[in-house]
């Protein structure tokens, strides 16, 4: 069963599904692409919330990857999970903004 958890990126809160056991994984998986949104906002380069959370999606895929490459289950496990998790925060993103278009 799924529960709805609060996550906060980048001082924003979200509300997202959760199965549960996984909340430990999810609240450190939004405090590391909140950590890594913040960094690329503070280069003052890259402006904008959408390409902040693309490029900070596409850092973390990078790691994800980089992890899986050295051929230990365990790493390609976490990576696995990250990549699903930053889906989930891609598509919790994606609502959000289109919640407000309308």
């Amino acid at each position: 069963m799924s529960d709805a958890i609060k996550i906060t990126i980048l001082d924003k809160e979200y509300i997202v599904a959760c199965p549960e056991g996984e909340e430990p994984a999810l609240n450190a998986s939004a405090r590391h692409l909140s950590n890594k949104m913040k960094e690329i906002r503070a280069t003052g380069k890259v402006v904008g919330m959408d390409r902040i959370a693309v490029m900070a999606g596409l850092n973390i895929a990078h790691e994800a990857i980089e992890l899986g490459i050295g051929g230990s289950d365990l790493a390609r496990s976490a990576g696995t999970r990250l990549q699903k998790l930053n889906h989930r925060i891609d598509e919790t993103l994606a609502k959000y903004r289109q919640s407000e278009l309308n």
